[in-house]
């Protein structure tokens, strides 16, 4: 998709695209409201999986907090300005894009829906969204990239303990066409995950979300036994190896020698971490608490976002995830400073739901809010989005 079609992507006609099937008596079999499909994957699939996708750390706090934090500012609409013409496209790490979102890395999409990592991923090329494969993918990477075709991909690494897995993965990675890294910081270890815990669910001890790892020559080298012959062994040796705790900032110049790419660290919440990522030569930050996923009672990452965007200048991309669930949400993540914006467990519900055709629905209902939250309050692109945009309801 050239830079003009970009420019001349109408997301919001998706409304009065529905609005015409319903004169046949068409209706959509997703809900146009976003915040609705936790629920109805509640409904529909089973607590195992569910619960994996909707679960937090400890009691919620965190993700309850990422959505207070978003909740907390609140646009001010700007009336009398020309917004016929609106163009959401935006440049991100090297690529440019229809508009400034992709897909977060989430992993074992196959206890979702069967077609898992691959539906995803034609749904975000469909629409020229990138897609961002998880290191625990229940897919191989090879085969996500088939499914992508020409899409934009990019790459999350879980960085293991072992270098030779890791550098097996950056080398299948590059060779696969996924042109930036992001490397997450903040999951060295799992947290207290009580509704995984509720249902002692945990899908890598049963060798699901293991598909890169199984299908790696250095990993396949570290077994006494093939995969098939020995899947006990094998998942013995992916939890061993899975993630360092050990990591530090120095270690970052390993995946810089050995990437050509973009490296992206997810996971800052502080600036200071900011300021060491540009330090240490990398090129974009994801203001990340994971969705509320690891820190119980940690801070919201709207809270954290102005800070960080701050602290990183000009000298890096900041991104921005967690509590992401509707246009207003991306229009003020933006407004905040972010380039872009990663969403996350939306999708894996629409997924869940309705295969590539729900991931779809997701992609397009999103930036049709977007495109119209934009419109509304008097912009026409991205880039004119200011903190002038938002007012805090606690001041």
């Amino acid at each position: 998709m050239g830079e003009q079609a970009h420019a001349e992507r109408d997301w919001a006609a998706f409304q009065y695209e529905i609005y015409l099937n319903g004169m046949t008596g068409a209706v959509p079999r997703m809900p146009a409201d976003l915040t609705r499909l936790e629920e109805l994957a509640a409904h529909r699939l089973g607590p195992g999986p569910v619960g994996y996708v909707a679960g937090s750390a400890g009691s919620g706090r965190t993700e309850r907090a990422n959505r207070s934090a978003l909740d907390r500012w609140q646009i001010v609409p700007r009336m009398l300005r020309d917004v016929r013409r609106r163009d959401l496209s935006a440049d991100v790490l090297g690529s440019r894009l229809p508009a400034p979102l992709a897909l977060a890395p989430i992993g074992v999409q196959s206890i979702m829906h069967p077609d898992a990592e691959p539906a995803a991923a034609r749904a975000a090329a469909a629409h020229g969204v990138p897609f961002v494969l998880s290191s625990a993918s229940s897919t191989p990477m090879e085969e996500v990239a088939a499914a992508c075709g020409d899409g934009v991909r990019w790459f999350q690494l879980y960085w293991p303990k072992d270098r030779e897995v890791t550098l097996s993965f950056l080398r299948r990675a590059r060779a696969a066409g996924y042109s930036a890294l992001f490397v997450t910081l903040d999951t060295w270890l799992l947290s207290w995950r009580p509704r995984d815990l509720d249902q002692a669910y945990l899908p890598f001890l049963r060798g699901v979300g293991t598909a890169n790892y199984f299908t790696d020559p250095a990993f396949q080298a570290g077994l006494a036994k093939p995969v098939h012959e020995d899947l006990d062994a094998a998942v013995l040796h992916f939890v061993q190896m899975f993630t360092d705790p050990g990591k530090t900032w120095d270690d970052l110049a390993f995946l810089r020698e050995h990437w050509e790419g973009p490296i992206v660290l997810k996971g800052v919440l502080h600036p200071d971490d900011a300021r060491r990522a540009a330090d240490a030569g990398m090129d974009g930050v994801v203001v990340s608490n994971h969705g509320g996923r690891q820190v119980n009672g940690a801070i919201g990452a709207a809270d954290a976002l102005p800070g960080v965007v701050d602290a990183a200048g000009d000298r890096l991309a900041v991104l921005f995830d967690s509590g992401v669930r509707t246009g207003d949400d991306v229009f003020k993540a933006l407004a905040l400073g972010a380039r872009a914006v990663l969403l996350g467990r939306p999708y894996v519900y629409g997924l869940g739901l309705d295969g590539q055709a729900g991931v779809e629905h997701v992609i397009r209902a999103l930036l049709a809010e977007f495109d119209l939250t934009l419109a509304l309050s008097g912009y026409t692109a991205p880039g004119e989005l200011t903190r002038d945009a938002l007012v805090r309801a606690d001041r």
